[in-house]
C-alpha cells in the first residue's frame, strides 16, 4: 500500500497525516472531518493544501492528533498533508512553499514567571 506518513505541528498539537489516493475523505481521531472541526475557518484551514496545490478530491487524508486546541491542531493537518504532498509530488514544493504552508509555524506560549502573575503581567505597583 503506497501510504504517506507526515507529522505537522503548531503550538502544543501534534498531527500524525496518512495520505493515499482515494476520493477525498477526511478522518480526524476515527471521526468525520465535519464533527471533528465544526469551525468553517479550521476546516478551511486544513484543506488550503489540496486547494492551492488543485489536488482536492484526489487523496484520502486519515489524521490522528494529540495536543493543544481546534486550532493548533488545525494547522498542525495543514503542515502535515502539505508535507506529504510534497512527498509524493516535489513539483508541488514551490506553490506551497509560496503560501508559506511548508514553514513550521514556531511560536509557542512563554511560561510563567516567579513574581509575576503571568508570563509578562506584573502585580500592581505600590509607591507607598
Amino acid at each position: 500500500m503506497a501510504d504517506n506518513i507526515k507529522v505537522g505541528r503548531r503550538k502544543t498539537s501534534v498531527a500524525r497525516v496518512i495520505l493515499r489516493p482515494g476520493s477525498g475523505n477526511i478522518t480526524v481521531n476515527g471521526k468525520e472531518f465535519e464533527k471533528a472541526f465544526p469551525q468553517l475557518l479550521s476546516r478551511e484551514d486544513i484543506l488550503k493544501p489540496f486547494k492551492v496545490t488543485e489536488t482536492m478530491g484526489s487523496y484520502d487524508v486519515l489524521v490522528n492528533t494529540r495536543g493543544g486546541g481546534t486550532t493548533g491542531q488545525a494547522q498542525a493537518i495543514r503542515l502535515g498533508i502539505a508535507r506529504a504532498l510534497v512527498d509524493l509530488n516535489t513539483d508541488l514544493k514551490p506553490v506551497l512553499r509560496k503560501e508559506g504552508l511548508l514553514t513550521r509555524d514556531p511560536r509557542m506560549v512563554e511560561r510563567k514567571k516567579y513574581g509575576q502573575p503571568k508570563a509578562r503581567k506584573r502585580f500592581q505597583f505600590s509607591k507607598r
